[in-house]
């Protein structure tokens, strides 16, 4: 069980530490990730909510971009939103987070009778992330009853263009 009153209480006053880019390292499976490959994340903090640009590659190659916000959870629950564009909105719990080298996202949303869909993610602020922070990342995960032999590493690195004008989803 994640005690998101505890990681909000301690993150709400770091956003502004938060900002910046992120490199997508590694997820779980996610069919509404468009972005497979070299996924790079802009977030500019405007005192309220992110505002955050994702570039990368889809499944045939070619560059992408999606736009969406990362804001206070509206329903007034202790974590924050991401609302992309062409999505639905999604809870967004800092699991872990040093905000200069890694972060660690779960998302988690209920449905009736007991479904619900999951997602986790591991950030990095360069292409690459220490072994350090990635157990760090893990055992965040595990935590809360998250299989670490779920996530698949993201394609980063020298053969990634990281170019910022990639045409919008």
């Amino acid at each position: 069980v994640v005690d998101e009153r505890m990681l909000y209480d301690q993150q709400k006053p770091n956003h502004q530490r938060y900002a910046g880019t992120w490199y997508e390292i590694a997820l779980t499976n996610n069919p509404y990730q468009l972005i497979k490959q070299c996924v790079r994340n802009e977030y500019t903090f405007d005192g309220i909510k992110f505002n955050v640009r994702s570039t990368g590659t889809d499944a045939n190659g070619n560059a992408i971009t999606r736009r969406g916000q990362a804001l206070p959870n509206p329903f007034g629950e202790p974590h924050l939103s991401v609302d992309y564009e062409a999505s639905w909105i999604a809870p967004y719990v800092i699991l872990d987070t040093d905000y200069e080298n890694f972060s660690c996202i779960y998302s988690c949303s209920g449905y009736n009778f007991g479904y619900y869909s999951d997602f986790a993610f591991i950030f990095s602020r360069s292409p690459s992330l220490a072994d350090r922070y990635h157990r760090r990342c893990e055992a965040a995960f595990m935590n809360i009853g998250i299989d670490p032999s779920r996530f698949t590493k993201t394609t980063q690195g020298g053969s990634c263009s990281y170019n910022t004008n990639y045409r919008s989803w």
